[in-house]
């Protein structure tokens, strides 16, 4: 295709940016490498079973042969440079599939044609939309035996929309494709060419009114000239692609590199990313413009902690040049740091590269400052401006872990920052009642997977063990609470009084501390103590031993002495009238509550909905999946899921998996929290 502009416009407007996303075994790495091979970027084709390919060098994926990380490539095709995101399809490795979302103008969602919409494909194409990306389907493995693909074009419109139109269609039993969106007229085995073209021009001159009436009086309009009406199309989300495609026998790759540099969009014709500037209450968009010579506006997605190299990070330019040598500030930042190399990535690959333009995914490497999520801006006062943020899941499967050798505490807690910071759906805390420090994350492979990274990364011994269900206390009435504190010792003494209220607040609202002390009784300087001392039992609990959410607390008369009031005393008359005050509210103990989605074969259904009602769980509802395979839905607490996939195996003869996310607290049974409250009365008493 020709360019429209001249000079840095014109390279401009030859970069393609693509993600592959989409369940697992739908062919994304073996698709990516096979597109890399018809361009010419690599000389042979490398395979998941030998562990070869180039989005997948990471020895833990090789071995596991599935991805585990999101990975950057880069290819040529017709004179466009087209970035290439390969993305794991696990629900376990969503902080590596979504922020590469954000680093791309088209959202692939990459469908194997044998199993048909997966549930994942579908969570990632309502990702996609909210982001207001392009969005294409591709149809992998067509040279598959038995698949209807008539019937699955009819499921992915059902699925994702009437928009969801063919641009080619299988032949031959999916050994090639027929183009049918410059193509007119021809036939092959999955339909009319002509039918199928007509269905895609009407769909495209819709958005453009002066084409509808050219279409209404010709009965067709030339497909070169709608390059304009298209990129509308794609950018309302009026059209979605569908392509087909067998990176196992090449059918249709050379047809797919013509889409993606024909139709999709380049960097000056995508929806603007959703920049905002400022914080809280005073934050309003802001449009970052895809142009070289403004400054530069850059957004780091990925990063990556390698024990020898250190850390890199891997960002999209999204307005103005970025060059060797200069100068960038991350965030906030008030330092900037210089760009010493500047490299465009091949998988595990590194190309030194002089500059890259508005649209270029790049690296730079031990940069500190380079955190994930980061703004890189080459201007001071860009330094409250940040994407919107995404809408991770929350991990909500812990474990409790600890080092092999007593003394390594620090240095654990160094490499689980590492690792948090290449992952943004891992979370780590330490648990001060227990002792206890948590990893977090979205599943148990997820978590696998880290202590495998522990053991062969950092060559560090862990042990591991459950950990204490994230239970929460609060309380259901107002009520009042006081306390005297008095210690004399022979020299200046401790005196602190506080008179405070408590209320119940919503469900989520989390915390408020109000000050209402009247006359100076309590004088001002103390009032932070008084707080401390409340968040202090905030942390600790106050009648389980877990952390106090949404209450209001608000103190509003107390007593102090000239001589020997001093912080400590305040701090400690905080906490005593808190713990009192909790003890008359009608305190109670929340539990996790999680959404849960299980795919499991049809014939384990009944077996499955009844063993979620012995948990205390609700089933929301059903769905029919590819394969024989049924979605249940449901809400389960928390506590009630420990060693569950092992029991779903034995109900589904290891053919049914799960996912949860977090939904809400509520209230646990009479009887449970009794026995937590007694739990902590022993801890207490040892």
């Amino acid at each position: 295709m020709p360019s429209r502009s001249n000079g840095l416009a014109a390279e401009m407007e030859a970069v393609r940016t693509l993600a592959l996303v989409g369940a697992p075994a739908s062919g994304k790495t073996t698709l990516a490498e096979a597109l890399l091979l018809k361009s010419g970027a690599i000389g042979a084709p490398g395979s998941v079973e030998r562990g070869s390919t180039v989005s997948d060098f990471d020895p833990l994926e090789r071995r596991m042969q599935h991805s585990l990380n999101s990975s950057v490539m880069h290819l040529a095709h017709a004179g466009t440079r087209i970035h290439l995101l390969d993305t794991p399809g696990g629900a376990d490795f969503l902080g590596q599939s979504l922020p590469a979302l954000e680093a791309v103008e088209t959202a692939a969602v990459v469908i194997n044609a044998a199993i048909g919409i997966e549930s994942m494909a579908v969570r990632m194409m309502e990702h996609a939309a909210r982001r207001k990306l392009a969005r294409m389907v591709i149809v992998n493995k067509i040279d598959s035996q038995g698949v209807d693909m008539a019937g699955l074009l009819a499921q992915i419109q059902a699925a994702f929309g009437r928009e969801c139109l063919p641009v080619n269609l299988p032949d031959d039993g999916g050994t090639g494709v027929l183009d049918c969106f410059y193509n007119r007229e021809g036939g092959c085995t999955m339909g009319d060419v002509e039918a199928a073209h007509r269905a895609l021009v009407e769909q495209v001159v819709e958005v453009d009114a002066a084409f509808v009436d050219r279409y209404l009086e010709q009965g067709d309009v030339d497909p070169g000239e709608l390059h304009a009406p298209l990129e509308q199309a794609l950018r309302e989300g009026h059209l979605i692609p569908v392509c087909f495609v067998s990176a196992r026998n090449g059918a249709g790759l050379g047809e797919l590199l013509d889409v993606i540099v024909k139709l999709l969009p380049d960097p000056t014709e995508a929806n603007p990313p959703a920049f905002l500037v400022g914080e809280g209450d005073e934050t309003r968009p802001m449009e970052a413009k895809p142009d070289p010579s403004l400054h530069v506006l850059g957004h780091v997605f990925k990063v990556t902690v390698d024990p020898y190299v250190g850390k890199m990070g891997i960002f999209r330019v999204h307005q103005g040049t970025v060059t060797r040598d200069s100068l960038l500030f991350a965030g906030d930042g008030r330092k900037p740091f210089k760009v010493n190399h500047l490299f465009m990535l091949q998988g595990k690959e590194y190309t030194e590269v002089a500059r890259a333009l508005p649209g270029d995914i790049v690296a730079v490497a031990k940069v500190e400052d380079a955190h994930f999520d980061a703004v890189l801006h080459d201007a001071a006062e860009d330094d409250h401006v940040h994407l919107a943020p995404l809408d991770f899941p929350i991990p909500v499967h812990g474990l409790a872990i600890e080092p092999q050798r007593h003394g390594d505490e620090q240095r654990l807690w160094e490499i689980l920052g590492k690792l948090v910071d290449e992952d943004p759906c891992l979370r780590v805390e330490h648990v001060a009642v227990t002792n206890e420090t948590i990893v977090y994350g979205l599943g148990e492979l997820h978590l696998r997977v880290l202590l495998e990274r522990l053991r062969e990364v950092y060559r560090f011994e862990v042990n591991t063990r459950p950990p204490r269900i994230a239970y929460r206390e609060t309380v259901t009435a107002p009520a009042e609470g006081h306390h005297r504190h008095k210690k004399q010792t022979g020299g200046a003494g401790q005196f602190g009084e506080v008179f405070l209220r408590v209320e119940p607040l919503a469900r989520g609202a989390g915390f408020e501390f109000k000050d209402e002390v009247k006359g100076g009784a309590i004088p001002y300087q103390f009032i932070p103590a008084v707080e401390k001392g409340v968040r202090e039992v905030l942390e600790h609990g106050a009648i389980a031993g877990y952390p106090v959410v949404d209450v209001r607390v608000t103190v509003y008369d107390g007593k102090s002495h000239t001589v020997d009031s001093k912080d400590i005393a305040f701090a400690t008359a905080g906490r005593k009238a808190f713990v009192a005050a909790i003890q008359e509210a009608r305190p109670i103990v929340l539990e996790p509550v999680v959404k849960i989605e299980i795919a499991a074969p049809e014939s384990a259904i009944g077996d499955i909905t009844g063993d979620l009602s012995s948990r205390r769980g609700l089933v929301s509802g059903t769905a029919n999946a590819a394969a024989g395979m049924v979605l249940v839905r449901g809400q389960v607490p928390m506590s009630e899921l420990s060693g569950y996939q092992s029991r779903l195996n034995a109900m589904t003869s290891g053919q049914g998996r799960y996912t949860i996310e977090l939904s809400h607290y509520e209230p646990v049974p009479p009887a449970t929290q009794q026995q937590l409250m007694s739990q902590h009365k022993v801890r207490d008493a040892d």
